[in-house]
């Protein structure tokens, strides 16, 4: 398993070079926490649409959490299951209004106390505000790890304790973006590319269908 972690590292830092970048657009800490509730089962490119305007709409912490619930409805409706997000948003900016002054907590037994932030929420906020090291598990982590070998949990909790386990800490930050540039540009769903694919050498799901 090393040896396969190590190439497979190899290989994202030659073709994927960035690092810690993150794919949700926002300024201050607040707005990654609100972009991230948003990103469930939603494309960062359709967030990142959204927020745009409700950002704006929304200048400041003490505006979200205020804001009346149905217009905030309308305002995500379109990032999916938007009662519940709107819900969390409200909830989640008066919190870290109320309890935490608007200064963002990092500990991430904290962050997932507030409404609609689990683990992977949290671990975004502490790898690009805090520069924690923090494995992210999203959909295309999840994906490919599991084709990678990486783990065999379907559960993003358990992928994320699997990945800590074998991916070098100094890899932590890196590995989410790099993982999602890979899976927009060839390692898709439901198709993959595998033809032009250069990790096919590690891939346990390339090699098994051959």
């Amino acid at each position: 398993m090393k040896e396969r972690v190590e190439g497979v590292l190899e290989l994202l830092d030659t073709y994927y070079p960035m690092e810690g970048k993150c794919y949700l657009d926002f300024e201050k800490p607040y707005e990654l926490m609100i972009a991230t509730i948003l990103s469930a089962q939603c494309t960062d490119d359709r967030v990142n649409i959204v927020t745009k305007d409700l950002f704006k709409k929304y200048p400041d912490l003490e505006s979200f959490a205020r804001a009346d619930l149905y217009e905030m409805e309308k305002d995500v409706k379109t990032t999916g299951f938007f009662r519940n997000k709107a819900k969390n948003i409200i909830l989640s900016s008066s919190k870290l209004l109320n309890e935490f002054d608007g200064e963002m907590p990092s500990d991430i037994d904290v962050l997932t106390t507030f409404p609609g932030v689990g683990r992977k929420t949290a671990n975004v906020i502490r790898g690009n505000i805090f520069k924690i090291p923090s494995i992210v598990v999203d959909t295309h982590v999840k994906r490919i790890s599991f084709k990678l070998g990486f783990t065999k949990n379907t559960d993003p909790d358990k992928i994320e304790f699997d990945l800590m386990k074998i991916i070098p800490k100094d890899h932590w930050l890196k590995y989410n973006p790099q993982v999602i540039a890979h899976g927009r540009k060839i390692c898709k769903a439901p198709t993959a590319k595998c033809e032009i694919c250069f990790m096919t050498e590690y891939c346990k799901f390339f090699n098994s269908k051959k």
